[in-house]
């Protein structure tokens, strides 16, 4: 019998929540042998000790036998809890069981593509729909099952032709991201011969567009062979063009010769293929540049890296549309011509708002708007010259987003909320009925046990130290006592701009089922309130994150959401280098943290192939002032011995290109080291895993049920 949200709640009324025996997790682990081997490295003023630099040697068999010996004692932990069983087997239900979903979305050819993931199946398969509003007219393109049982295959992502008869797909092994650029036919799933190597990497992404007469692609390209040194083989990104039926090795040069070191390109086409965009990021800190080039081949830029311009699309009008921050902190838009594409000529389209702009997207007589106020984000039409003309959707403390333009200005959108699953749907305005309705889509099949019904949100605001109000969006079962007992996730991440907005997840349905309460903190270093809160939290104001992500805690305790023995704590990536700050920042603050694919020595970070990526975002030691900021919250060095510090569960994958994972071991070691006799520290290494992206699903599920089985023991939840 599967449980209803209502069969919970009234389950877990009054104080069954808590458990009354010990917990499980023993103090004072057996952790593997750490050798300290001082290296010192001197900066400006100041020498800096590391005692755990060997462990950077991934490849070492030290480090690979102590890498197994702590994913032993982690196994050894968790697997001998008594829940660990009950959660693994919930999980496998909400998980493995969900319903049918098809994400990144593309309109080719008079097709509709798609990303479609079909639980228990570890991987989303490529598919096409002659209709749309039709699941039934869906074919399989490409399965990567069938090119890997073991289900560690990915697609990266994928371009269809102009025309949506072939399909560019780039595939990446064991959570990698370093991708190869396959061709197949759309009608029979027949892989062509062409094969274009090192198209996507971790440090820069990837990307392709398909020229005119679809005959073959622009597509990113990283040095190949001796082009360049070995440690610059993951930079210099530049464009090539490939022509199918001929060898990669005659593939030839379009443009990047002159872009940073650090350029990440994005490549997109008109419709027709006769106009080609080059979007430049110079690293991750949010600048780009923009070249057109037009049907003779020649190049023009439209903006530069100083020109504020965060974004650009092509117009079914002959024009191209902009995202302009430069004294728009929350963005306006302007357009110009194709044929006369420099920024100087674009003329204004939209002002900036109350609300920021967080995308758009042109289609033959529509802009249609996305507006972010903080963490919600609504979705809104205009003419092509700026003309207001309504909201699409109405739905409270949401998330709208356009996934794809159809025909003329039909668009297929995406909404949800916290409480509210993902439904795509269909908005079709015509000359006849301007403002439709929108149309609910069967691209994403419902669930009635995946529901929130009897959930609340509710949206506050913590104070944080210099005084910004910081938004709390709290998720709970209806009627929850505040009286500090109940269990709380808080999560957060706080940088490149990036928002947090609302989302459904059947992770928080178990959290709820269980009692728990949910807590997302929108801080600063995002884009929540535009580009001035983004720059608020990055370079030397990154403390800025930390102590809102701070502030959030207290409020929760201050409000009597819960205590610090029933507070835990979560992120990833940027989000661990913020759960590893505010760890070592105010221990005593938080009863468990879990961290996973995180940044901890912020010295060192740069070092690597992707950290030179951030260095736009997170400063450098070479700068003086930057090297002091980084050293003043980096994790691992302020790390105290005999703290009493939160219990730890380190996440990462051995095959992470974005993180490097002898971050996570770094820092497992320096916390082990500090309060060998404290609460536990556990390591947790997938090597069949890299950053997150590709892990398969049958991967995710054990590793979610590792991390429930971690919370409920410290939390004490049943």
């Amino acid at each position: 019998m599967r449980w209803t949200w209502r069969m919970f709640t009234k389950m877990l009324a009054g104080a069954a929540l808590l458990s009354t025996c010990p917990m499980g997790m023993a103090q004072g682990l057996p952790y593997p042998i750490s050798p300290l081997r001082p290296v010192t490295d001197t900066y400006p003023g100041v020498t800096v000790s590391d005692p755990f630099r060997w462990l950077e040697d991934t490849r070492s068999a030290e480090v690979q036998k102590w890498v197994a010996a702590q994913n032993a004692l982690t196994r050894s932990v968790i697997d001998k809890l008594p829940q660990r069983a009950a959660i693994a087997a919930e999980l496998a239900d909400l998980l493995g069981k969900a319903p049918v979903t098809r994400r990144g979305l593309q309109f080719a050819g008079g097709r509709l593509f798609a990303l479609k993931r079909q639980p228990p199946a570890n991987q989303a398969r490529l598919v096409v729909l002659s209709d749309p509003m039709d699941v039934a007219t869906e074919k399989v393109v490409l399965d990567p099952l069938v090119l890997n049982a073991k289900g560690t295959t990915t697609i990266d992502w994928y371009v269809p032709s102009l025309d949506g008869r072939k399909v560019a797909v780039s595939l990446s092994d064991n959570g990698s991201e370093d991708g190869t650029l396959h061709f197949y036919d759309v009608a029979s799933g027949r892989k062509l011969p062409d094969v274009v190597p090192r198209v996507q990497y971790p440090t820069a992404g990837g990307s392709a567009a398909w020229a005119a007469g679809n005959g073959g692609v622009y597509y990113t390209r990283f040095p190949q062979g001796k082009e360049r040194a070995p440690a610059d083989a993951n930079f210099y990104q530049q464009v090539w063009f490939h022509r199918l039926g001929t060898p990669a090795s005659k593939d030839r040069y379009v443009a990047g010769k002159d872009f940073p070191r650090i350029a990440e390109i994005a490549l997109s086409t008109t419709e027709d293929g006769r106009y080609l965009l080059a979007d430049v990021a110079n690293g991750d800190g949010g600048e780009h540049a923009f070249h057109l080039r037009d049907p003779a081949g020649k190049w023009t830029r439209i903006a530069g890296f100083d020109d504020g311009v965060r974004s650009i699309a092509l117009g079914r009008d002959g024009r191209w549309y902009g995202l302009v921050l430069k004294a728009s902190p929350r963005g306006r838009i302007v357009s110009g011509a194709l044929k006369s594409p420099a920024l100087s000529g674009a003329r204004p389209v939209l002002a900036q708002a109350a609300q920021v702009i967080a995308g758009f997207t042109p289609t033959r007589h529509r802009l249609y708007v996305e507006y972010l106020a903080g963490g919600p984000q609504e979705l809104h039409t205009f003419t092509l010259e700026g003309r207001a003309l309504g909201r699409i959707g109405n739905e409270a403390v949401a998330t709208a987003y356009v996934g794809t333009a159809l025909k003329d200005d039909t668009i297929l959108y995406g909404s949800q909320s916290f409480v509210q699953p993902f439904a795509w749907y269909r908005y079709a305005p015509t000359s006849k009925s301007p403002t439709p309705p929108p149309v609910k889509t069967a691209l994403d099949e419902e669930r009635r046990d995946l529901q929130l019904g009897d959930a609340e949100v509710r949206r506050e605001f913590a104070t944080s130290k210099d005084g910004t109000k910081v938004p709390l969006n709290i998720v709970m079962p209806r009627g929850t006592p505040l009286d500090g007992t109940s269990p709380v996730l808080l999560t957060g991440y706080g940088g490149y701009g990036v928002s947090m907005q609302p989302y459904f997840s059947p992770l928080n349905v178990f959290w709820l089922r269980h009692g728990g309460i949910f807590v997302v903190a929108n801080l600063r270093g995002g884009g929540e309130f535009g580009e001035d809160w983004h720059l608020a939290g990055n370079l030397t104001r990154k403390q800025n994150v930390f102590d809102d992500f701070i502030a959030s805690a207290e409020y929760l305790q201050a409000k009597r959401y819960t205590s610090s023995r029933r507070l835990a704590i979560e992120g990833a990536s940027n989000g661990g280098l913020l759960m590893g700050a505010v760890m070592v920042q105010r221990p005593e603050l938080f009863k468990a943290v879990v961290s996973q694919v995180g940044l901890y020595d912020m010295l060192r970070v740069e070092l690597s192939p992707n950290g030179e990526f951030n260095t736009t975002e997170f400063g450098s030691v070479k700068d003086p002032a930057q090297f002091k900021a980084l050293y003043a919250y980096s994790p691992y060095h302020h790390v105290v011995e005999g703290a009493d510090y939160p219990a730890v569960m380190l996440l990462t994958g051995m095959n992470d290109g974005r993180v490097e994972p002898h971050n996570s071991f770094k820092m497992a070691a320096r916390l082990q080291d500090a309060m060998p006799k404290r609460a536990p520290v556990l390591l947790r290494v997938a090597g069949d895993a890299g950053h997150g992206m590709g892990t398969a699903l049958s991967s995710r599920i054990a590793q979610e049920a590792d991390i429930f089985t971690f919370l409920f023991d410290q939390l004490r939840m049943k």
